[in-house]
């Protein structure tokens, strides 16, 4: 999907231009993979733009950053400013955000040494349906890779890094030559783990169920609220090892992230779900989740924060009016 350019990006403590927010090809990062970052949805609400549950995706930023033993030069609090601050100065009603942690240029070696910098970035831009609107209506047709996700005690599943979505890249990549809109990797043993940017639920019987922490899998900030959405309807929800067999016998399979939202799976492997697309408990998870933003789902959990204006766009609000 591409994307659409805004304006200004934040980008180490000030906003840029959108096509000078560069860096050097001699960044860490770009040839060692050592970044970190999330993805934040910014939804047009009743009363106003709101990021859903932007503290909790940037205290994981933090946390990705640390497992690597990497010191942001920001604090938390800036940096949620900083997101408002995009999404005010570009106009934007909803939008996707990216901010992004990583080593840039300083010196060459596999470990960043004392001289390599840590850049901080924010981009924001509106962006639609990951797997496609029609696929969050009618399902979408995945594959089970020949790629298996990493390894325990290999690179930490837990760090949403930059080196980390490899793994994602042949997976996806795979699944689309194949034709399909999306590819599922296993664990290292052979048991279900997530899709290539996406945590993934099986319903069976009623019951609803995720692969566990252990599996390999990045504990998505979507996974978590479609946990609680589903357990105050009353579902029980179960975090559990699963063979791969279990996509082929669910009644209905669906894909969480910030990106893919809530996108239910219509067949695996050219094996139908057997509810035949979107089945009724995803459906209804939709309905609960979408309405955080409609107004129609209260939002007992405080997970919706407003966007406030950043001051520069105050002051123009307040000179157009005079």
């Amino acid at each position: 999907m591409s994307i659409t350019e805004t304006d200004f990006i934040w980008m180490d403590g000030e906003l840029k231009p959108w096509r000078e927010a560069s860096v050097h090809v001699l960044s860490h990062a770009l040839h060692y993979g050592t970044s970190f970052f999330e993805g934040i949805r910014v939804y047009d609400t009743p009363t106003g733009p709101c990021s859903f549950r932007i503290d909790d995706h940037l205290e994981r930023l933090y946390d990705s950053s640390a497992i690597y033993g990497c010191n942001v030069p920001f604090d938390i609090a800036t940096l949620r400013d900083a997101c408002d601050e995009v999404v005010s100065v570009n106009n934007l009603n909803s939008a996707y955000l990216r901010p992004i942690v990583f080593y840039g240029y300083g010196e060459i070696g596999v470990a960043p040494g004392p001289r390599t910098p840590v850049q901080v970035a924010i981009a924001g831009f509106p962006w639609g349906a990951y797997l496609g609107e029609e696929g969050k209506e009618k399902g979408v047709d995945v594959c089970v890779s020949s790629w298996q996700r990493v390894a325990p005690n290999t690179i930490p599943a837990a760090a949403k890094a930059g080196g980390n979505y490899l793994s994602g890249v042949l997976i996806s990549s795979e699944a689309k030559a194949k034709g399909f809109a999306e590819g599922i990797g296993l664990d290292v043993n052979g048991l279900v783990s997530e899709g290539a940017g996406e945590n993934l639920f099986i319903v069976r019987k009623g019951k609803i169920y995720t692969p566990p922490s252990s599996a390999s899998i990045l504990q998505g900030v979507t996974r978590d609220s479609v946990m609680q959405l589903a357990r105050a309807e009353g579902f029980d929800v179960i975090e559990q090892a699963m063979p791969r067999e279990s996509l082929y016998l669910a009644d209905e399979i669906f894909f969480t992230g910030t990106a893919a939202e809530i996108t239910p799976v219509r067949s695996v492997d050219h094996k139908p779900v057997r509810c035949g697309g979107r089945g009724p408990v995803t459906a209804l998870l939709q309905e609960r989740f979408f309405g955080l933003f409609s107004g129609k789902t209260t939002d007992q959990w405080g997970w919706l924060s407003p966007v406030h204006p950043h001051k520069k766009v105050q002051e123009n609000a307040t000179a157009i009016a005079v």
